[in-house]
């Protein structure tokens, strides 16, 4: 989910720590992809005539065909890749997850309850049940594996979590997501989707810049994660009435999460009370704990001739289409 409001909340607030960039600005730089959003999207979108693209045993391929078409795109500027999947997230997240498995719940009672149910809305139901699982990983490992593409998988942690601190020590330039909380663990580049419209290549991204976000907010790091956890994160529940512009509001006036409620200017509720503290450790999980020197990156040499069976083979996809891909890698 990320921080709520937070791109608004930039957009007004610090305009000049955004900029829309080609992805061949990063040639010979490494970046760390937050992989999770961009195997649900593969599965969700890469479709034939609204099904998964299936092998010829009928065995879903989507997420490999998408992730291996996005990697491509990577590394045919130049761009090194370092994919990070999610580990065992903390316990705070729990309310959130619940979340999400109901409205996966909701969705399947939705399409077998309904009979008269149009195509798209039952597209638009069947792409609110996907839900990554381990055998989606697996594959896309493997591949990887075939690739020679690094990547890594903490037993614990959020992948944005991990790879903001990757970003923040130096091992990469910059991290790739659609999580905008990256950006309160302090991550020193984020790359998302373009969030201009009127911009329609798709090697463009928009780029935000941590040190100029703190610096157009004049407050110190501390005071920026307390904004977001104002706002909305993943880890602790909201207070009533007090949305992204005044989180920022309150902060920029009281300085801190503990100021305000001093104030006594809102009734506090207790689940906040009882977790906005540990949210602050939650963003800051991974720092200091990372040896770049010591890290368990798990990176092959490219095999270009069983990468293209696999693909071929294994994944049915078209020799010609594997192959003009393939050549694209820039190395």
């Amino acid at each position: 989910m990320g921080i709520k409001g937070l791109t608004h909340l930039l957009k007004t607030e610090a305009p000049g720590a955004i900029e829309s960039v080609s992805l061949s600005s990063f040639r010979d730089k490494r970046v760390a992809i937050d992989i999770s959003i961009f195997l649900y999207k593969s599965l969700a979108n890469v479709r034939y005539n609204g099904d998964y693209l299936r092998n010829k045993e009928g065995k879903n391929v989507s997420h490999i065909v998408g992730i291996f078409n996005k990697t491509i795109q990577f590394l045919s500027v130049g761009v090194q890749p370092i994919y990070v999947f999610d580990g065992k997230p903390p316990e705070e997240k729990w309310e959130c997850l619940q979340a999400r498995h109901k409205k996966v719940n909701d969705c399947k009672e939705k399409m077998e309850a309904k009979t008269d149910i149009s195509e798209e809305e039952r597209k638009s139901l069947e792409k609110g049940t996907i839900r990554i699982t381990k055998d989606h990983v697996t594959d896309i490992k493997r591949m990887f594996d075939l690739m020679g593409v690094s990547y890594v998988h903490n037993p614990v942690g959020e992948a944005e979590a991990y790879a903001a601190e990757l970003c923040r020590i130096g091992y990469v330039d910059a991290v790739v997501t659609e999580d905008m909380d990256t950006l309160a663990y302090g991550c020193p580049k984020v790359l998302r989707n373009c969030i201009d419209r009127s911009i329609k290549r798709r090697d463009v991204l928009t780029c935000f810049s941590y040190a100029p976000i703190i610096e157009a907010f004049k407050m110190t790091h501390e005071q920026f994660v307390d904004v977001c956890i104002l706002s909305g994160c993943d880890y602790c529940p909201t207070i009533p009435k007090i949305g992204t512009v005044r989180a920022f509001q309150y902060i920029e006036q009281y300085g801190s999460i503990e100021s305000l409620i001093e104030s006594k200017k809102f009734e506090v509720p207790q689940g906040f009370l009882d977790r906005y503290k540990r949210s602050r450790e939650l963003f800051r999980v991974f720092q200091g704990q990372i040896d770049s020197n010591d890290m368990s990156v798990s990176s092959s040499i490219y095999d270009p001739v069983n990468l293209h069976k696999y693909l071929v083979n294994e994944c049915s996809m078209g020799d010609k289409k594997v192959q003009t891909a393939l050549n694209k890698i820039y190395r």
